[in-house]
């Protein structure tokens, strides 16, 4: 198939969804299938209010309309509800091609944040974007039916994966983080508001509090927490190194629809603590034995009160927590992904 990929979300971005759309077109071409991707780099950018590292194109509608209009796509994913996501869903439905969509972030959520305003008052912008999707690819069962409950209804899964040549037991420890003091609690992500890191950073708990990651709230966190260390972002085996290095993941965020970094801290050996909340009970589950109480052994621990999940997640075992993660695959995650393109295609060409 020849594939368009619309995204807002891209290098220099270091972040869950940029990750999953590289190794999702990575595996793609590998498979035979032409892909074109639009992102940012390509169009004339501003800074996203509120997230510097984050640019967003600006009126992309004329370039883009060039870019598919010469790639000639047999379908259209798109990724994200920002303006190239909005450009590419009208130059889809003008020239009446097939189009899946993704809901990689609640949007609502970090809106309400920012602005305390309901989260109920952005919801119907997020069912105008996806009402002419073919599919709408949701990571988990539980954030289906989450958009099912606000009128989104038409899903299809699309798990995430981990690079298991990266992200592994056995590895040598960050060289940062090699002699501090244990416990060595580790958090990976988006420094920002959203992320809920200060319920992270003011635990009473024992150990050293390590951040990783970059963001608008940086600073301030540094300001306000200077016991902790910020080592700002990190990729690859670097990143790794830091997983090896902890003993315990903390996941604070309650507005992730998935989190990646949960599944490449248990690939490497790592048990996680978070809230029980969409995301942790996704992948720990309710009592830390996966969604469905699959495992038979704890690899993490969920609770209200963060401080006691990390006093559980220590206990738990590295190696069941290792051979947990190494069960999500992206091959697994691109399977899901055509068989939701390839649908619908199909029943486009049947209303054709």
């Amino acid at each position: 198939m020849r594939i368009a990929i619309a995204t807002d979300a891209w290098r220099p971005q270091i972040n869950g969804v940029v990750r999953t759309l590289e190794m999702t077109v990575k595996l793609l071409r590998a498979r035979g299938h032409e892909v074109c991707v639009m992102s940012p780099d390509q169009f004339r950018t501003v800074p996203c209010p509120g997230y510097g590292e984050i640019r967003l194109a600006v009126a992309p509608r004329f370039g883009l309309r060039k870019k598919l209009a010469d790639f000639a796509p047999d379908i259209v994913h798109i990724s994200t509800e920002g303006p190239i996501g909005w450009s590419t869903r009208r130059w889809c439905m003008v020239h009446k091609i097939p189009f899946t969509t993704a809901f990689h972030t609640r949007f609502p959520d970090y809106a309400s944040v920012r602005t305390g305003l309901s989260p109920d008052y952005f919801w119907p912008v997020m069912r105008i974007f996806h009402k002419s999707s073919r599919a709408v690819l949701s990571a988990t069962p539980r954030l289906s039916a989450e958009l099912e409950s606000r009128g989104i209804p038409h899903t299809r899964p699309w798990t995430r994966g981990i690079d298991t040549e990266i992200f592994k037991p056995g590895l040598a420890p960050h060289p940062a983080l090699a002699a501090l003091p244990k416990p060595i609690l580790l958090s990976v992500g988006r420094v920002a508001i959203e992320k809920n890191l200060e319920s992270f950073l003011g635990a009473a708990v024992a150990g050293t509090k390590v951040v990783v990651g970059d963001g608008p709230a940086l600073e301030e966190l540094k300001r306000r927490y200077p016991d902790a260390l910020f080592m700002g972002s990190l990729n690859g085996t670097e990143l790794a190194q830091a997983y090896a290095a902890a003993d315990v993941f903390v996941f604070p965020s309650k507005t992730d629809t998935f989190g990646l970094v949960m599944i490449e801290a248990l690939a490497c050996g790592v048990p996680v603590a978070g809230y029980p909340v969409p995301g942790p009970l996704d992948i720990i589950g309710a009592e830390g034995l996966g969604p469905f109480d699959e495992l038979t052994a704890p690899v993490g621990s969920v609770s209200e009160s963060l401080s006691f999940a990390i006093t559980q997640a220590l206990s738990c075992s590295r190696i069941a927590a290792a051979r947990y993660g190494a069960q999500f695959t992206w091959d697994r995650a691109a399977d899901q992904f055509l068989a939701a393109l390839y649908a619908a295609r199909e029943r486009a060409l049947e209303l054709a």
